[in-house]
């Protein structure tokens, strides 16, 4: 392997490297930074989170920009405050003794006015995020039409948030002649297309695989049911207790339920999303740096930028809506040459999205089981038994030993050991000898990714689709949010052109039903039936062509003709069947396709009942 001074960098930059103590070169700098040094180039170069690919382009940017200079020569767009800060800070560790140079980060929640001052001191380099920047382009509080480097930081990443508008404004007021560094784990047909707007004939490096994991990682996965979801992630701390972990969800709702479930149950734990104000961003993160938290339940976006050192474990509470968002959760942890496991909880409905996953990262998934309560007792016990162990003696205790003798006199050496671990002990056997066992047993069917039948859920069509605006994550919220369902207790969303699939756990179909009698949604009826095909769509059950359920046994001319006394919850429209178009009729004797884009969810979480032993704070 080369090393930093093989690789042509000067003395300043060498010895930054030597105060930060970097040792050898990783693989993605050893491949880019002779090319970015030795040519004026644009790159495309392809790594996992925490490869060393800010060093990969912040070195040969530091050595070739002119520190003498006031104007602005090198740009990096990085998609989250807390990855800008980070880039910021790491290049100004960089750059060290390069005397004269300004790396200045503009973001969004902090002051406009005081970044704008910075850059006006003269910023030979710009860390930004995509929002921030155009903001202060628009308002000519910076001058990017010089610069000669431009950096696209997790590239991937900023597309998924949402920054592809931002991105290509910011890039088409820049020098046609500029070089264009592209960094990213993952390389969607959005990426590729912006490499192809705003590069020329570019370089491609790539560290392992396209979407590949590190090596560093190993990935797992635990099938339980879907109600058994947060028991199944309380074991999985109590069966590492020296975890220190980021566990991710899809929403921030869900994110913050769990966190808040986790620190009622005693765990060390702290929610960071969307949701949070830039202050209380801050706190949590200091908080998880220096291990105050343990667990910090995330969602992706709000996780970008998160660099923190020797996090054991990432936990996919719920799996991504986007396959490809895995490679990046699991790239929290394995950073820096050291090792990490990446654990997947899913219920059998999501086992086929896990192979789609395992084609990205070409990476098998080994399926483990959630452990007992015995085997979480032992654990615990062993865990407290090391640590006592290994304490050092803190002989501030000396002056109480003659009275602590005095108590244990008659107690044998056996006796006391038994006495000092039973504390600890009893409490997790007292809370698990009587758990049940978590772990769900996969069909051949499931284990080759088909949809399982299951006679306690019922399947719905709706009469909406994408023509009414509905992806099948859109109509989930949709349903969820109507029915005051949990996001888990509506699954297997498959959404046609004109019309839809769903489905609940029975116990809610009565619920349903009934909501849906005279529900109108943006001006027209919105008719909801139980669909004779479990698996497959198909029509209505009873095949009534009007599109409306008969509950009443068909009697359909009394209805009409009375109805002014009828219950609120089979009230209905005289004219209901003549207001639905003929589209409907057509659309609920359709049956679902073979290539249905279903996205299933598992249900709720289940909440203990019985509290769970405190953990102490470590």
């Amino acid at each position: 392997m080369s090393t930093f001074q093989d690789l042509g960098l000067n003395e300043e930059l060498l010895q930054g490297i030597t105060d930060l103590g970097f040792e050898s070169p990783s693989e993605v700098q050893e491949k880019a930074i002779p090319i970015l040094l030795n040519e004026e180039t644009d790159l495309v170069a392809l790594a996992q989170t925490g490869t060393g690919k800010t060093a990969a382009f912040g070195f040969p940017m530091l050595q070739k920009i002119d520190v003498n200079s006031r104007t602005t020569q090198g740009l990096i767009l990085s998609p989250t405050r807390e990855l800008c800060l980070q880039i910021a800070n790491e290049m100004k560790a960089y750059g060290k003794y390069c005397k004269g140079l300004n790396v200045v980060a503009i973001y969004g929640g902090s002051s406009i006015t005081d970044q704008a001052r910075e850059v006006k001191r003269g910023a030979q380099i710009i860390v930004a995020t995509p929002g921030r920047m155009k903001d202060m382009i628009n308002r000519k509080l910076v001058d990017i039409t010089k610069i000669q480097y431009s950096v696209l930081d997790e590239a991937d990443e900023m597309l998924n948030m949402g920054f592809k508008e931002d991105i290509t404004d910011i890039l088409s007021g820049t020098p046609e002649d500029k070089n264009t560094w592209l960094f990213s784990a993952t390389m969607p047909k959005e990426v590729a297309r912006i490499a192809k707007k705003f590069m020329f004939d570019p370089k491609e490096i790539t560290v392992g695989h396209k979407n590949e994991s590190t090596s560093n990682v190993t990935h797992e996965y635990y099938l339980v049911n879907a109600r058994d979801r947060y028991q199944a992630l309380k074991r999985l701390a109590d069966a590492n207790p020296d975890i220190f972990s980021v566990i991710f969800c899809r929403t921030k709702r869900d994110t913050q339920k769990v966190a808040e479930n986790l620190i009622e149950d005693g765990y060390s734990a702290g929610a960071l999303h969307g949701d949070l104000s830039q202050n209380q961003r801050d706190i949590v993160m200091k908080q998880f740096r220096t291990r105050q938290i343990q667990m910090l339940v995330a969602t992706d976006v709000a996780a970008r930028g998160i660099d923190v050192d020797d996090i054991t474990h990432v936990i996919n509470y719920q799996l991504s809506d986007e396959v490809e968002t895995y490679t990046h959760r699991s790239g929290r942890t394995g950073r820096a040459g050291k090792t990490g496991v990446s654990m997947v909880i899913v219920s059998k409905s999501e086992i086929r999205r896990l192979k789609s996953i395992e084609r990205i990262i070409n990476k098998k998934f080994e399926l483990k089981e959630i452990p007992n309560g015995m085997e979480i007792c032992e654990v615990q016990l062993m865990s407290l038994a090391n640590k006592i162990h290994n304490t050092e003696i803190n002989h501030e205790i000396d002056k109480y030993l003659e009275d602590i003798n005095a108590l244990f006199e008659e107690t044998t050496k056996e006796e006391l050991i038994k006495k000092f671990f039973s504390v600890e002990f009893t409490r997790f056997f007292n809370y698990y000898q009587k758990a049940k066992n978590l772990n769900v047993t996969a069909s051949s069917n499931d284990r080759e990714g088909g949809r399982s039948s299951n006679t306690n859920d019922t399947r719905y069509f709706i009469n909406v689709g994408e023509k009414d605006g509905f992806d099948w994550m859109k109509l989930k919220d949709f349903l969820k949010e109507i029915l005051e369902l949990g996001r888990d207790d509506v699954f297997k969303v498959d959404v046609k052109e004109s019309f839809s699939f769903f489905n609940t756990e029975k116990e809610h179909q009565e619920k349903i039903l009934a909501f849906f009698t005279d529900y109108k949604h943006e001006g027209r009826f919105v008719n909801v039936e139980v669909s004779e095909n479990r698996g497959g769509g198909g029509r209505s059950r009873g095949g009534n062509r009007g599109g409306g359920r008969r509950r009443d046994g068909g009697n359909r001319g009394d209805r009409r003709r009375g109805g002014s006394d009828r219950p609120r919850g089979e009230r209905r429209s005289s004219g209901r069947d003549e207001r639905r178009s003929d589209s409907n009729r057509g659309d609920r004797r359709s049956a679902e396709g073979s290539s249905r884009r279903s996205e299933s969810r598992d249900k709720s979480e289940f909440k203990t009942t019985h509290s769970r032993p405190r953990r102490s704070r470590r």
